[in-house]
């Protein structure tokens, strides 16, 4: 085993952790899942090469994709989660009393196997409002009959199984299976590194294309090239900027007081984009 994990994102210009030792390597149908243990960030997950999270920092992804959507929507209580394998994002959004059943579809059930061995804190796999299905989430979304409130897209950087979860037309199944105020975030990667902004504005204005409300949102992921990370917001009909939302998140002190990253002032504030963020997702 190597002394230390590599990710390059561009060239030689990349993360860089020391590493402990090897805890699970398995090679799927899909993608090879390792998790390593680490000198500073605890246990790292990598999917094909490519950070996913560490016991440290994850907090910080799963609060933002989650609880923008969870505070906008006013009673969200059927939640849909494409990916999310580790868990970290029904977590979150299972800490919503409103919230009846969550399906969350994971396309490689050996991302659930590994963050249940190596990260038992991050998932709440045996919640029973929880239903793990191990499906192609786009082809689920496609041909389900179900009525979501909440739709969140928790899936790995666009290559491989995840490609097809930044294409317009799999925005378009969801926007179909929301309820008629249902509210989506997706996660849109790293608006520092170039070859990603191509990702980033296809989403961008494929739910700019098809919801009435949509918007691009900051948060600040340690582990993640370059650390700002964009997540994507749309809305048939609750203003996720709304006094509405503002209120709901200020309100839900019970909540609140469990997070470590996401509150009531950072919800606003994280669609506050710099100039060359609103540059690459401009048309």
């Amino acid at each position: 085993m190597p002394l230390q994990y590599n990710e390059y994102y561009n060239e030689r210009t990349g993360l860089t952790v020391g590493l402990k030792k090897l805890l699970f390597s398995e090679q799927s149908e899909y993608q090879l899942v390792e998790v390593y243990e680490t000198d500073t960030w605890g246990n790292l997950m990598t999917i094909d090469g490519m950070v996913m999270l560490s016991e440290r920092d994850e907090f910080v992804y799963h609060e933002m994709i989650s609880h923008v959507a969870m505070f906008t929507h006013p009673e969200p209580k059927n939640v849909l989660i494409i990916g999310g394998g580790d868990g970290g994002t029904a977590r979150e959004v299972m800490k919503h009393g409103s919230v009846e059943r969550v399906d969350m579809v994971e396309i490689d059930k050996t991302v659930v196997d590994a963050s249940k061995r190596c990260f038992p804190g991050v998932g709440d796999f045996a919640n029973p409002r929880l239903n793990v299905l191990y499906e192609d989430g786009i082809e689920f979304v496609k041909n389900t009959r179900e009525s979501y409130d909440v739709i969140i897209i928790d899936g790995s950087d666009p290559v491989g199984p995840a490609e097809g979860l930044f294409e317009k037309e799999f925005y378009s199944y969801c926007f179909d299976a929301l309820s008629e105020n249902g509210v989506l975030t997706a996660q849109t990667e790293s608006p520092w590194v170039e070859s990603y902004h191509p990702s980033m504005k296809k989403v961008y204005h494929a739910v700019d294309d098809l919801f009435p409300l949509s918007g691009m949102y900051l948060a600040y992921i340690p582990l993640y090239p370059a650390g700002m990370w964009s997540m994507a917001c749309a809305s048939k009909k609750e203003d996720p900027l709304g006094r509405a939302a503002h209120d709901r998140a200020e309100a839900a002190t019970g909540i609140i007081s469990t997070l470590r990253y996401y509150n009531a002032a950072v919800h606003r504030g994280a669609f506050a984009l710099p100039n060359f963020v609103k540059e690459i997702i401009s048309r």
